[in-house]
C-alpha cells in the first residue's frame, strides 16, 4: 500500500505513550485486584463484563478460540469480546494517559499512528482530504495498522484494524447497513481473502465493525479483521 504523500511529516515517536510500556507494566503486576484508575472514575464507560474482567488474574481466563470468534461475530454478540484481564488494565492506564497528553485517543491515534491532518469543518465534523467519495476504492483513503490493543486470542490468531478517512454507511443503530456491509464485504474478499489464499469463507479471514456504543474511538472509522493461518510475509505486505 502506498503512503500518500500529502500527508504531513511524522512527528517523532513519543516513547513514553507506546501501548508495549503499559501492557508490560501491567502484566507483570503482582497485585491482579490493582487497578489503573479510581473506581469511581475510569477513562471511558465500562461494561458488567469489563468490570468482571477487572477481578480477574490472566490465568483464570480462557481466551476465545476462533470458532467462539466465529459464533461471537455471526450472531452480534460483539459485546461479549473480551481482552486479557491484564491487558484491559493496560488500556485504561494507557487511555488516562494520553487523554491527559493528548487531549483524546483520537488525538493520539491521528499523530503517532495514522497521521492524517483533518480538514476545517464549521459543522464540528472530522473529515479528511480523500482521493474517492467510496470507502475503499483508493489504497490512499485507508491504512492497514496492526491493533494495538487486541481481544484476547488462543495463539496464532491476530488482529489487525482497517482505518479509514470516509464513513460507512450505518443504521440508526450505529450498526452497518446493506450498502455498508457490501462495501465492507468486497473489500475484505479482494484484500484479505484473496491475498490469504483462504478457500473456506471463515477459515482464515474474519471481519466485525462495532456498534457505536461498542466503539472507543468513535471519531475515525474503523473495521476490525482477525487473521489466523497466513504467512508473515502477508502480514507485513497489508500493513507496510
Amino acid at each position: 500500500m502506498r503512503r500518500d504523500t500529502t500527508m504531513p511529516p511524522r512527528s517523532q515517536v513519543d516513547d513514553s505513550s507506546l501501548p508495549s510500556i503499559f501492557q508490560s507494566k501491567w502484566k507483570n503486576n503482582p497485585d491482579p485486584k490493582a487497578l489503573p484508575f479510581p473506581r469511581d472514575n475510569p477513562p471511558f464507560a465500562l461494561t458488567a463484563i469489563d468490570w468482571q474482567q477487572l477481578t480477574l488474574a490472566d490465568s483464570d481466563f480462557t481466551p476465545h478460540s476462533w470458532a467462539s470468534l466465529r459464533h461471537l461475530i455471526s450472531t452480534g454478540r460483539l459485546d461479549v469480546l473480551k481482552r486479557w484481564p491484564s491487558a484491559l488494565k493496560a488500556y485504561l492506564a494507557w487511555t488516562a494517559h494520553v487523554k491527559e497528553k493528548y487531549g483524546s485517543v483520537m488525538a493520539y491515534l491521528l499523530q503517532q499512528r495514522l497521521f492524517w491532518e483533518p480538514l476545517e469543518d464549521s459543522t464540528g465534523a472530522l473529515r479528511f482530504e480523500a482521493r474517492s467519495a467510496v470507502p475503499f476504492a483508493d489504497p490512499e483513503d485507508y491504512l492497514i495498522l496492526r491493533n494495538d490493543w487486541p481481544y484476547a486470542f488462543e495463539h496464532g490468531i491476530r488482529h489487525i484494524v482497517v482505518w479509514l478517512k470516509q464513513r460507512l454507511p450505518v443504521d440508526a443503530e450505529g450498526a452497518l447497513n446493506e450498502e455498508g456491509r457490501r462495501l465492507v464485504t468486497d473489500f475484505v474478499r479482494r484484500e484479505f481473502r484473496q491475498n490469504a489464499g483462504e478457500v473456506e469463507e471463515g477459515s482464515k479471514i474474519l471481519w466485525f465493525k462495532n456498534t457505536t456504543n461498542l466503539q472507543s474511538v468513535r471519531s475515525l472509522e474503523h473495521v476490525h479483521i482477525l487473521v489466523r493461518e497466513v504467512d508473515d510475509d502477508v502480514l507485513r505486505q497489508w500493513m507496510k
